[in-house]
C-alpha cells in the first residue's frame, strides 16, 4: 500500500466532503485541490479517479450502503459518507486492492477526520458490504 494512494484517499475524502455540502462543481474542486493544497505526494492520478468516478456512480455505491445502514443516509456524519463512497468504490471498481486493504484505509480515514466513535461505524459498513460483494475473498481470507 503505497503512502502516495493513502494520501490520494485523504484527499479525496475532503474532495468529495465539499463536493457534498457546496454547489461547486468536481472540475473546479479538481483544481482547487490541485492549486491551494500540497498534492506533490499525492497519486494525482487516483485521486482524480475517485472524485470523478465515486459521483458518476454515487447511487449504486449508495445502494450498497443503505442496506446495511440502521438510519437513512442523509442522517450519517458527511465525512463518514465520504469515507463509506470511497471504500464501496473501492470494493465494487478496484479488485486489484485486496479488501482489507480498503477497509484499514477507511478506518484510518474516518480516524483522521470523522467523530470520535465514527470509525466503528464504517468499518461495520464496509465489512458487509465486502461480504457481498467480495465474498469469494473474503471467505478465502477466513481460516476454516
Amino acid at each position: 500500500m503505497s503512502k502516495a494512494r493513502s494520501l490520494a484517499r485523504k484527499r479525496a475524502v475532503q474532495a468529495l466532503y465539499m463536493w457534498e455540502m457546496t454547489s461547486i462543481t468536481l472540475s473546479d474542486i479538481d483544481q482547487q485541490f490541485v492549486l491551494e493544497h500540497d498534492m506533490s505526494k499525492v497519486d494525482l492520478k487516483y485521486f482524480q479517479e475517485l472524485l470523478h468516478q465515486i459521483p458518476a456512480h454515487v447511487d449504486e455505491i449508495d445502494d450498497h450502503i443503505h442496506a446495511l445502514l440502521d438510519r437513512p443516509l442523509e442522517e450519517v456524519d458527511p465525512v463518514e459518507r465520504a469515507v463509506m463512497r470511497l471504500g464501496v468504490y473501492e470494493l465494487q471498481y478496484r479488485p486489484d486492492i485486496p479488501y482489507k486493504v480498503v477497509i484499514n484505509e477507511a478506518v484510518e480515514i474516518a480516524k483522521t477526520f470523522g467523530a470520535e466513535e465514527g470509525y466503528k461505524y464504517v468499518n461495520s459498513i464496509l465489512d458487509g458490504v465486502a461480504k457481498k460483494l467480495r465474498a469469494a475473498e473474503v471467505k478465502a481470507k477466513k481460516p476454516s
